[in-house]
């Protein structure tokens, strides 16, 4: 079967290592029955291996000539009800319907080999969920993407970041390995890493009894002006550094847990 070439306006690097999928499918902990959402299929490597352990995939992909590959490829798993292939854009895809076609109440997994480029679309649509009453975040999250904001996430060099805290509120997550360029057809321009995000809920928010709204503008606010400490830059948004936290530390040395004390110091 013949596939089209990548497609650089959609961020197209089709991952081709054996390794890398085992050890997704691995730390994803998917199994049999398990519901899983897969964004950008590609060529169907990883779709395969999840529909092997017996999860039931559906499977967002926005490039039409892969679809109808994907639909070729799969038609007994499509027949069966294993696979579900939808054609679209993730960024616009309806969890909320998703949800309600589902065969269980467990939840779903989210898996995918993304283009870098909506990484941070990804993280605020299915980590923030909706905010409306519904829950839409999945169980867990477990992502390909660029080895440098697999570090950010995790804070590995002891630097935390909106990036790193936003995850952290909703989730655990967990650096699993690193993906070379080499892993992929055509190969990017940065090495990879398999970013794993368990745990997912907001009960940081309703155990701490915080307003995400309010945690993440003092967030915004703390990081406002990097070479600026926290108290000047809470104070320029009308914010007050509680006097138990350093006068002069910056943002980006304080743990998640400094920042609920702010928060309900405000």
């Amino acid at each position: 079967m013949q596939f089209p070439f990548a497609k650089k306006s959609l961020g197209q690097n089709f991952l081709n290592s054996p390794k890398a999928l085992a050890e997704i499918i691995d730390v994803a902990k998917v199994g049999m029955g398990d519901e899983v959402l897969e964004i950008g299929p590609g060529r169907g490597v990883l779709t395969k291996e999840l529909l092997k352990v017996g999860a039931r995939v559906t499977a967002v992909e926005k490039d039409r000539e892969l679809v109808v590959i994907l639909r070729e490829m799969f038609v007994e798993e499509i027949e069966k009800g294993q696979l579900n292939i939808v054609e679209g854009d993730v960024l616009e895809f309806d969890v909320e319907e998703y949800l309600l076609g589902l065969k269980s109440n467990s939840g779903y997994k989210l898996i995918a080999n993304i283009p870098y480029y909506i990484t941070g679309q990804i993280f605020r649509m299915f980590l923030e969920g909706d905010n409306v009453g519904h829950c839409t975040q999945p169980n867990s999250i477990t992502l390909l993407v660029q080895k440098e904001v697999a570090e950010r996430v995790i804070a590995r060099d002891g630097k935390e970041s909106i990036l790193s805290l936003s995850v952290k509120a909703y989730g655990e997550p967990k650096y699993v390995s690193t993906v070379k360029r080499g892993s992929f057809t055509p190969s990017p321009n940065v090495d990879s890493a398999i970013l794993h995000i368990a745990n997912i809920s907001k009960k940081f928010f309703t155990d701490n009894q915080i307003s995400e709204k309010k945690f993440f503008d003092i967030v915004k606010a703390g990081f406002a002006h990097k070479r600026k400490i926290l108290f000047g830059n809470l104070k320029e948004k009308g914010f007050v550094l509680p006097e138990t936290i350093d006068q002069k530390i910056r943002a980006e040395d304080l743990k998640i847990g400094d920042w609920i004390e702010i928060v309900k110091g405000n």
